[in-house]
């Protein structure tokens, strides 16, 4: 079983993967007068951190387009749950670090980026 897929397919497991929860708050959350802080809490989403080191630019090219799409369907190891989970995500900014580029070595140092639930 791979570590991670998105829309079904297998994908290169990250060197780095952080596992996140966010709280979406209702509008009328807030503290009150009293000090009291009233979160109202309507939902909440998933938020993963994911980082590849040392791909080289066919692998780089290949994971960013896996995670091109508006919102992807992913299935991942879900801490909260403990088990795979599958959820609808959507891709946060990108940064692609280049380490070497030269005629014989085209690497790139880190790859990261988030995913937000939808």
């Amino acid at each position: 079983m791979s570590f991670m897929k998105i829309d079904g397919a297998d994908i290169r497991a990250p060197s780095s993967f952080s596992w996140g929860k966010q709280d979406i708050s209702g509008p009328n959350a807030g503290r009150t007068l009293d000090g009291v802080m009233h979160k109202n809490r309507i939902d909440m989403k998933r938020k993963l951190e994911l980082a590849w080191n040392g791909l080289t630019a066919e692998q780089t090219k290949a994971v960013l387009q896996a995670f091109k799409p508006e919102y992807i369907s992913v299935n991942y190891p879900d801490a909260m749950e403990g088990k795979n989970e599958t959820r609808t995500f959507y891709t946060g900014d990108m940064v692609a670090n280049m380490y070497s580029w030269t005629v014989n070595k085209k690497i790139y140092k880190q790859l990261s980026f988030s995913i937000v639930e939808q």
